[in-house]
């Protein structure tokens, strides 16, 4: 899973080192690159500074971003992205091993602050999230529109004799034809109330057990799109597969699944001591929408690039830094 949900794992995790977690190690960002629209005069000058992320592609990509944009702007940055698991990343930045990385607003709500229940809001979850974090020492810099949540898809294909567009007509189907409705998910997904069983009940769907069909998540993917065994199946929104294997994602028009929109997360005292991170990383984080993450996660998940080089190149062609 590429967000931590179960208490069970959090707590797990949390009982682990933080050496455990490859914190001890790390690299220098050695790439010249200079300002080009954010970090004019390079306010970061002097500034040493440490990026993290979590261990999936667009996680570690984002993280290469805060990092590049840091070192344009005249700080030395230490690469310590792609650590495993949610939690490790996040206490780096509590206790000040790191100082940036992107999380997600639905992560911090649900499982480190420990509500169950999500703010259909976008912006007031992300509010909710920044006021909370405060007193964790930990800083929040505006969301983007990214929501890597979860989705069910559909393959073009399929869904050009179905014609669904939302969850409702999933369930209205369901209703019409219980044998037409046939899913597959991850295992967690399928047994969890913030998964199938919650999403079930919201939408007033019965799924017979027969229909529900179990794998490991990039097999999903290759179901729904090339074989008549899922005509749905468990995505999320910024996968790069989504247009790489020419599905439809259907609209959570009840709004059940949180909201996972990215944003910059700050150990705060480094906030505090640049106040100019607001400046450097606002611009970028508000280019950053679901369909952009999900070009960019196909470059690394279908193309196979380096996430290092997904992200300084959309930020040269964006215009944020230039090359040296």
């Amino acid at each position: 899973m590429r967000r931590l949900r179960t208490a069970v794992t959090t707590a797990l995790l949390l009982l682990a080192p933080l050496s455990a977690c490859g914190l001890k190690s790390g690299s220098p960002l050695v790439d010249d690159v200079v300002p080009g629209s954010v970090g004019r005069g390079q306010p970061l000058k002097g500034a040493s500074l440490t990026v993290t992320s979590k261990n999936f592609s667009e996680n570690i990509i984002l993280g290469q971003m805060a990092g590049l944009v840091l070192k344009a702007a005249g700080a030395e940055v230490l690469d310590r992205t792609n650590l495993p698991g949610s939690v490790s990343a996040r206490e780096a930045i509590v206790k000040g091993d790191a100082d940036a990385m992107y999380e997600y607003t639905g992560t911090a709500w649900i499982t480190y602050l420990g509500n169950s229940k999500p703010i259909v809001d976008p912006v007031k979850q992300w509010e909710a999230v920044r006021d909370a974090d405060r007193a964790h020492g930990v800083a929040w810099l505006p969301q983007s529109s990214l929501n890597n949540t979860y989705a069910l898809a559909i393959s073009k294909k399929n869904n050009a004799k179905y014609g669904l567009k939302t969850l409702s007509d999933v369930a209205a189907l369901a209703k019409k034809d219980p044998s037409a409705v046939t899913v597959c998910v991850e295992n967690e997904f399928a047994s969890r109330d913030d998964g199938l069983p919650g999403m079930q009940k919201a939408y007033g769907m019965s799924l017979p057990a027969a229909n529900i069909k179990k794998m490991d998540a990039g097999i999903v993917y290759t179901q729904v799109s090339q074989s008549g065994s899922c005509l749905l199946g468990e995505v999320f929104t910024t996968d790069g597969r989504i247009k790489a294997m020419d599905l439809d994602v259907l609209t959570d028009d009840r709004h059940f699944f949180p909201n996972y929109n990215a944003a910059p997360e700050l150990h705060a005292a480094t906030y505090a001591k640049y106040p100019a991170l607001a400046s450097l990383l606002d611009p970028v984080t508000a280019k950053l929408t679901t369909q952009v993450a999900q070009e960019l996660n196909a470059k690394v998940d279908v193309d196979g690039q380096d996430p290092h080089d997904v992200a300084k190149d959309w930020l040269v062609e964006q215009g944020f830094i230039k090359e040296g």
